[in-house]
């Protein structure tokens, strides 16, 4: 495998459309795999078909049930880190195993620095931090680094997994640090949002907030570039226009 180092500073980053995440689990189950294998593995599990599985998981969706004007609607809520600018996991890390790259934003983690002291896990507002009991360290995502530097893959594969795998398009990747790129144009045009601003960890990872029914039926589903297009989106485009 080619790792291409990044030749400009960038901020790189996922936007996640809330209005169109299904809360199919299809970004937490195919980041599983390809993480399993990649930076950070293995990704342990703790009796994974017993009554009380448990494990090391980049990727998690919650789903809530929420109300509105025209009455009660389902919210699926995509979680993992979302790569702070002032991220304070970085800062109380006692040994500099958490660590923030100057080259494109990404927040990762040295495992042969980490104690396994658990204080990146208290100081992240997000519930980002995943400690890995089996090996005594912390892991968390890495926007799958060996995956979108990876030159055997084609360029359009070099995105991180939850991306390439989510069937309605709800995951886009890209340079939030470039104004004109298509994810920075995403969050200008949906309204996308810092989760917890008040916090002041600055996220790069943005959400689109959920639409009304008529902004829904007027706009045809975003695709991210590059995503390719399946039968299912092409099904919820004909409803929706």
């Amino acid at each position: 495998m080619t790792m291409l180092p990044p030749s400009t500073t960038r901020k790189l980053g996922l936007v996640i459309d809330l209005d169109t995440c299904v809360g199919c689990h299809a970004c937490a189950t195919s980041c599983k795999e390809w993480n399993d294998a990649g930076y950070s593995a293995p990704l342990t599990d703790t009796d994974p078909y017993g009554a009380a599985p448990d494990g090391v998981w980049f990727n998690r969706v919650h789903t809530y049930e929420v109300q509105t004007e025209a009455g009660s609607k389902t919210v699926n809520f995509p979680r993992s880190c979302l790569h702070c600018d002032n991220a304070p996991c970085v800062t109380v890390c006692p040994t500099g195993a958490s660590f923030k790259r100057a080259a494109d934003g990404i927040v990762l983690v040295d495992a042969d620095k980490c104690i396994g002291c658990k204080l990146c896990s208290w100081a992240c507002p997000y519930g980002a931090r995943e400690y890995d009991a089996d090996v005594g360290v912390m892991k968390k995502c890495t926007l799958c680094v060996d995956r979108i530097y990876n030159g055997n893959l084609p360029e359009a594969a070099r995105v991180p997994a939850c991306v390439a795998a989510c069937p309605t398009g709800a995951r886009s990747f890209g340079d939030l640090g470039d104004p004109a790129s298509g994810v920075s144009r995403l969050v200008r045009e949906r309204g996308g949002y810092d989760l917890m601003l008040e916090q002041g960890c600055a996220p790069v990872n943005k959400y689109l907030p959920p639409r009304r029914a008529p902004e829904l039926a007027a706009s045809p589903l975003p695709r991210p570039a590059g995503h390719f297009e399946t039968a299912l989106l092409r099904w919820i485009d004909r409803i929706l226009t």
